[in-house]
C-alpha cells in the first residue's frame, strides 16, 4: 500500500494546480485586495470580454469570407496567416498577456515539425500570435468543437479522439502527409498528449519523432505570479478556464524557440523523443517524470500498476 501511494502521488502531482498564495490580511491590506478584486471582475473582465467577442467575430467573418471567395494562391495563404495571427493576438490581449519570446521565429518549410510541452489549450494561442501554427489536437464538443470544425479546419489542423484506437493510424498518416507536402502553416505537436501543470514533463510519445523530419523544440514556461495557466480538463471546462485567465491581472510567459534537432545515427525514435524532452524541460525548468500522461483518462490495470512498482 505504501508503494502504491508513492506511485499514485508521483503521477497525480503532475496534474495538480498551484495552490493560491494566501494573503496575510490586516486592516490596510484587506481593502487593497478587495479593491483589486473589484477592478478585476467589475472593470477589467467586462472590457476584456467585449473586446474579445467583437474582434473574434469580426476576424472570423473575414477569415470565412477569404476561404469562400479568394482563389487558392500564395496571397490567400499569406492573408489567412495574417488573419489567424490577428485572432490569436486578440485572445492573448484579452488576458493582458505578457509573452516574451526567445530565439528565431518559426518559418514553415517542408520536412520540419515543431514540438512543445503542453500546459493548456492556450499554448496554441500563445505560439500562434507569433507565427500561426496548424496543430494536432483532441476533438472537443460544444462551442469549442464548433470553432474547430468551422475555423481551425481551414488551416490544416488535425484532430483525433483519444478513446478511438483506430484514430491513431489515420492521424499518423495525415501528419506524415502534411510534413512531406508542406501544408502552408507550420505543424505543431504536443508529444505529451495531455495538459501537464508546467512543473513536470510527462513522457513524450514517439509519433512526432518517426517522421524522418527535423524536430524544432519549443519550451513554454508560465509565471504563476498572477494566475496558474494550467488547464485541468477533468475538473474545469475550457470556458471557466478562460474566465479564470480573463479575471486575473495578466498571464505572464516565456517562450523559447530552440535549435532544430535531427535523429542521430543509431538513435531510436524513443531515444530521440527523450533527448528533445530533456532539452525542453531544461529550458522551461520542468522535472521529467516517466509516466504516460494519457493514463489520467483511464483506470490502469493492476498488472500495469504492479509493473510500475
Amino acid at each position: 500500500d505504501g508503494v502504491a501511494a508513492i506511485v499514485d502521488d508521483s503521477f497525480t502531482k503532475c496534474f495538480n494546480k498551484a495552490t493560491p498564495t494566501v494573503w496575510n490580511f490586516n486592516f490596510y491590506l484587506f481593502p487593497l485586495w478587495l479593491a483589486g478584486l473589484v477592478v478585476r471582475y467589475v472593470v477589467l473582465f467586462p472590457i476584456r470580454l467585449a473586446f474579445l467577442l467583437s474582434t473574434f467575430f469580426t476576424f472570423n467573418v473575414v477569415f470565412f469570407l477569404s476561404r469562400l471567395l479568394l482563389p487558392k494562391s500564395a496571397f490567400k495563404t499569406r492573408f489567412e496567416k495574417l488573419i489567424v495571427r490577428c485572432i490569436c493576438i486578440c485572445w492573448v490581449a484579452s488576458w493582458t498577456a505578457v509573452i516574451t519570446c526567445h530565439g528565431p521565429r518559426p518559418v514553415a518549410s517542408k520536412g520540419r515539425v515543431w514540438v512543445s510541452n503542453h500546459t493548456s489549450m492556450i499554448d496554441w494561442l500563445v505560439l500562434s500570435q507569433v507565427t500561426p501554427f496548424a496543430t494536432v489536437m483532441q476533438k472537443h464538443p460544444g462551442w469549442l468543437g464548433v470553432i474547430q470544425t468551422y475555423i481551425m479546419d481551414g488551416f490544416g489542423c488535425i484532430y483525433f479522439n483519444r478513446k478511438e484506437a483506430k484514430d491513431r493510424e489515420k492521424v499518423a498518416l495525415r501528419i506524415k502527409d502534411y510534413v512531406k507536402n508542406d501544408g502552408g502553416f507550420p505543424l505543431l505537436i504536443f508529444p505529451e498528449g495531455t495538459c501537464v501543470n508546467n512543473r513536470y514533463s510527462t513522457m513524450f510519445k514517439k509519433g512526432a519523432f518517426e517522421l524522418d523530419a527535423a524536430v524544432c523544440p519549443i519550451a513554454i514556461k508560465y509565471n504563476k505570479i498572477f494566475v496558474d495557466a494550467f488547464w485541468s480538463s477533468r475538473t474545469q471546462s475550457f470556458g471557466m478556464h478562460l474566465v479564470e485567465l480573463m479575471t486575473s491581472w495578466a498571464v505572464v510567459a516565456d517562450v523559447y524557440f530552440l535549435e532544430p534537432q535531427h535523429k542521430q545515427p543509431g538513435e531510436t525514435s524513443i531515444e530521440f523523443a527523450a533527448r528533445v524532452q530533456k532539452m525542453i524541460a531544461k529550458k522551461a525548468r520542468l522535472k521529467v517524470v516517466p509516466w504516460n500522461g494519457m493514463l489520467k483518462y483511464f483506470s490502469p490495470s493492476p498488472k500495469l500498476c504492479e509493473a510500475k512498482r
